[in-house]
């Protein structure tokens, strides 16, 4: 077995190249886990810090921004409704609202199930339980109220032609019309989705966008439910009659919600720290 002196020599540039080249070697090296695992925790300890009108805002403004999500895929539905594969295409339009959020650095609920949930591991201290709940509590009440909001305006602004309210109402419904087992269980594909989103970016300089787009189309092309863009729909639903609230919540929502954490911070969260432990703890 190769000692560690032998493993740290094979790990740097090989001679003869040039100054420059050696540079490049370097620069387009893949960060290593525990290097990833270290920048996200530090963006976790930065927001556990943060005081409640910071959150507050930015987590009411997530939740108007990703009312963009529904109101884009309705669009692009009502305009291509004829063309063969039209939802398909449809879906990139759910890419929006996740864009401007992440872009905007705005406060998504589903981010902070990783993010948050990082220091803690590293501390382990019980305490900072407290802190990962009053973050998540401040977080998903502003995304929420931000919902309302969209929602409504969905709902009763009159903004919209009649073809975009039906392709607005016909999502509603395609969401509404899964079970709460089915939420639950869709909602931890898309709660790991977005975890994994959170892990790639920081390595993603240069194609944050390509990335986000990616991994938040997956999520609309397999009718993964996602706790924030949902509850737009859902919201939407409630408001023209079509669903009560309790279907809404007990349908919807807490299936959501419980299948979304458990996708981003019992799974992958987890998992991402047993990876990195031992690098952290040597």
């Amino acid at each position: 077995m190769a000692d560690k002196g032998s493993s740290a020599k094979n790990s740097k540039p090989q001679e003869g190249l040039t100054r420059e080249e050696n540079k490049e070697v370097k620069e387009r090296r893949r960060l290593r886990a525990a290097v990833v695992y270290e920048i996200i925790r530090l963006e976790g300890e930065a927001e556990l810090a943060r005081k409640f009108n910071a959150l507050w805002w930015s987590a009411l403004a997530a939740g108007l921004s990703i009312g963009f999500s529904v109101l884009s895929q309705a669009l692009l539905e009502a305009h291509l409704h004829s063309f063969p594969s039209a939802a398909i295409i449809a879906d990139f339009g759910y890419c929006v609202g996740f864009l401007i959020v992440i872009l905007a650095r705005q406060q998504l609920f589903t981010e902070n199930t990783l993010t948050a949930v990082l220091p803690v591991m590293v501390r382990k201290d019980w305490s900072g339980i407290w802190d990962v709940l009053r973050l998540w509590g401040i977080v998903l009440a502003g995304n929420l109220v931000g919902c309302i909001v969209f929602a409504a305006f969905l709902a009763y602004s009159g903004a919209f032609a009649e073809p975009t309210q039906t392709a607005i109402t016909e999502i509603g419904r395609h969401l509404m019309a899964n079970s709460p087992t089915e939420m639950f269980t869709k909602g931890i594909v898309s709660g790991w989705l977005i975890a994994a989103l959170v892990w790639m970016l920081p390595s993603s300089e240069g194609t944050e966008i390509f990335i986000i787009t990616l991994i938040t189309y997956i999520i609309a092309l397999g009718d993964f439910t996602h706790i924030i863009a949902g509850s737009v729909e859902a919201i939407y639903m409630v408001l023209i009659g079509e669903v009560g609230v309790g279907q809404a919540f007990g349908g919807f929502f807490i299936p959501t919600l419980l299948g979304n954490v458990a996708g981003g911070t019992v799974l992958f969260a987890l998992i991402s720290y047993a990876q990195v432990r031992e690098e952290l703890e040597g």
